[in-house]
């Protein structure tokens, strides 16, 4: 085998603990747990497949040491009681097996315990809580709303605290020693302290939560006491050689008086001289703040907390784990640079969990990219099960092996090269069916080419899929028009249906204008594609887009992005009618551009399309780089200077060099139903058959596979 990661794949050694290389998955809620607490088969066969990818070593999510007690989540691993060993003994065995490493991360959630505020049972922090309203909830749809993390307890009075006495920290202390105990009788590798992210631990070390005159508060040392004392506890109750990582914030995003990393340098100090084997170096960002969760924990910069791995780095002898949107090859530079010992991956995991296994066979190609989405976070926000966009095999894992070879091979045709017609086609044919994919474009992408264009990771997942397809047994056609006649010509037992929706903008007064587009007409100007929407614009332009389709410049997302920083087809006003994903997406394209933007959307909730944690994200961003939303807009009128529209029944104009209707998208039937009477089984996936987008098509062709195959 040869691959570009010698520093990343080299074993390595936290305290007594040898790990095969230098990958570790990151802790991240998954909601597959039992609601009393116990491991179930999903959970066990999500973390194995991950062990059986490659990774060094797996940190479990955060668990309850005192469970029921500082549970976050509904469906919280618990480690309070020896009726809880056999779950977790069969856990740690079916990761071993794979010869992956496996720590129990513990953790009292504090002011973030929802199920305490949930079951009416008061919180412990250190000090009187100052309550603040976040705004997450402006950001909300209905539907979400009602299944939003808990705030409100039995009485709805809200969460109830009170301030623990060094008594009542004491027995909290012996609570996570008992736990470490049990998790070593269980047969994990060490455990990892949870002392971030606003969690019971951290309300300690942070100066803004913590505002006690004991010997619990004031100092860094002070500050840190409760953790010194757990660290030393659980030293006492498992081995002297049992490994302990401790999780610190090296931050506090949008806290004021919070946790700065002159704090965390001190802390990591004092953790090393208790005892701790390992710090994992992570953030926190104050969630009452929409766009703070994507600052900390889940950062959206690339490699956002690399500085702050390196400053711990410096300051201990311990090992030093780095976490943070970190791509491999950054963290093999990382590695080599000595800024730090281990590299954490948690959403790269998700989407794809034979990454390691992949970068050490030299396939790093084929890798399944994240497109940092925020689906997967966002579930956990509304109380569901985390899953994955580009993944849908992460959380069905215990289905069985989806892509186990078929014992009757097919004739399948897949018409139409977007994320589920390619996505189909892969899983098909690894499966050992005969395949041809059809596309009517040049390229392979669909509409995921725009948003690709809008939004950088998604790119990356269409360039996945267009050489994942490509390096298959599977007969590509682009440039081909799907019809009867040469469909009947191949002879296929199934046809499959990927042909995406119809965008048929709505009937809005002036929308026939010149300087008026819908969807499919900006993709067709964007890409040089649509002669009759190019036929809109000046002559000048129409000769450069003319330059640009005849040099293939235009099939280059990556260098169109580029390129588009420095000239392209739109105005410097822009009136996009529509705040659904595209309308927003497209928006945040273009303010990145100097554009300046107005959005109107005529429904009550923008982006409902889009996952929460990206929601708040991109309506934060828009909003910062001076766009204006409209919402529940009524009587939208396109003028030639202007759109007129009410709002809270005044009328208002919004200027505009050019409007883009960024709404109308509908399942398109229209190929399927004029193969009905194929002597074929036809089927339909993607926007074709529900509006979805990436995620929903790439889902839809996962379960169509499974249907498909009980079928044969």
């Amino acid at each position: 085998m040869s691959h570009n990661y010698p520093q990343l794949l080299s074993p390595g050694r936290i305290g007594t603990l040898a790990l095969r290389n230098r990958i570790v998955m990151a802790a991240m809620g998954t909601n597959f747990a039992a609601t009393n607490g116990h491991c179930t088969e999903r959970l066990i066969a999500y973390y194995e497949a991950r062990a059986r990818g490659g990774a060094g070593l797996l940190v479990l999510e955060t668990s309850a040491a005192l469970w029921p007690s500082g549970a976050s989540m509904p469906n919280t691993v618990a480690f309070s009681d020896d009726r809880f060993i056999p779950g977790l003994s069969e856990l740690t065995a079916r990761v071993h097996q794979h010869g992956a490493k496996i720590v129990a991360q513990l953790n009292h959630s504090g002011t973030k315990s929802q199920e305490d505020t949930a079951a009416g049972r008061p919180i412990p922090v250190p000090s009187p809580v100052h309550r603040s309203r976040s705004d997450m909830v402006s950001v909300l749809t209905d539907a979400e709303i009602a299944t939003f993390i808990k705030g409100a307890s039995p009485d709805g009075s809200g969460p109830k605290y009170y301030e623990m006495t060094p008594d009542d920290i004491a027995e909290t202390v012996r609570g996570f020693a008992t736990a470490a105990e049990r998790a070593r009788r269980s047969g994990f590798d060490g455990i990892e302290l949870h002392a971030g992210h606003g969690y019971l631990l951290a309300n300690f070390l942070s100066p803004h939560t913590n505002q006690r005159t004991d010997h619990y508060g004031g100092s860094v040392a002070n500050r840190a006491r409760f953790l010194m004392e757990t660290i030393a506890a659980v030293r006492e109750a498992t081995a002297p050689d049992f490994p302990i990582l401790v999780r610190l914030d090296a931050h506090e995003y949008r806290v004021e008086g919070g946790i700065t990393l002159v704090d965390c340098v001190e802390t990591s100090r004092l953790c090393e001289i208790a005892g701790a084997d390992a710090i994992d170096v992570s953030a926190y960002g104050n969630v009452a703040h929409s766009i703070a969760f994507t600052e900390a924990p889940l950062v959206h910069e690339p490699g956002g907390f690399i500085d702050f791995a390196k400053a711990i780095k410096k300051a201990v002898t311990i090992p030093v784990i780095a976490v943070g949107r970190i791509e491999p090859q950054v963290g093999e530079r990382g590695l080599a640079a000595g800024h730090f010992d281990y590299l954490a991956m948690g959403r790269k995991l998700l989407a794809d969990p034979y990454l390691p296994n992949k970068l050490l066979a030299g396939q790093e190609q084929s890798v399944k990219p994240c497109i940092y989405c925020y689906i997967c976070v966002s579930q956990i926000f509304i109380n569901k099960s985390v899953c994955c966009a580009v993944n849908h095999s992460t959380g069905r894992e215990y289905e069985g092996d989806i892509l186990a070879r078929t014992g009757a091979a097919k004739n399948i045709l897949v018409i139409g090269g977007g994320p589920g017609g390619m996505e189909s086609a892969r899983l098909l044919s690894e499966k050992g069916h005969q395949v041809s994919l059809w596309e009517k474009d040049a390229d392979l992408g669909g509409t995921a080419r725009i948003a690709g264009l809008a939004y950088s990771p998604n790119e990356k997942l269409v360039h996945y899929l267009a050489t994942a397809v490509r390096a298959l047994p599977i007969a590509i056609k682009l440039r081909t028009l799907a019809t009867r006649e040469n469909i009947a010509t191949l002879n296929p037992d199934h046809i499959i249906v990927a042909t995406g929706a119809a965008r048929l903008a709505p009937e809005i007064p002036g929308k026939a204008q010149r300087h008026v587009f819908d969807g499919d007409e900006l993709r067709g100007i964007l890409f040089g594609s649509n002669p009759k929407a190019i036929a809109k614009l000046s002559v000048l332009q129409q000769l450069i887009l003319k330059t640009g389709r005849v040099s293939q410049l235009l099939r280059n997302i990556r260098l169109m992005r580029i390129l588009s920083k420095l000239w392209m087809p739109i105005s410097r006003d822009v009136v996009i009618i529509g705040g659904g994903l595209v309308g927003l997406e497209l928006a945040e394209y273009l303010v990145e551009r100097g554009r300046k933007v107005t959005v109107l959307e005529p429904g009550p909730t923008f982006g409902p399309e889009l996952a929460l944690v990206r929601r708040a994200r991109v309506l934060h961003q828009l909003k910062a780089h001076g766009a204006t939303l409209h919402k529940s807009v009524e009587n939208i009128d396109i003028g030639a200077q202007a759109v007129s529209f009410s709002l809270n029944k005044e009328v208002q104009e919004a200027p505009c060099g050019q409007v883009i209707i960024a709404m109308g998208a509908q399942p398109d039937d229209t190929l399927f139903k004029q193969l009905s009477e194929s002597s074929a089984q036809v089927h339909q996936i993607g926007d074709c058959r529900r509006i979805g987008y990436i995620d929903g098509a790439i889902l839809d062709a996962r379960e169509l596979v499974q249907r498909l195959e009980t079928a044969f």
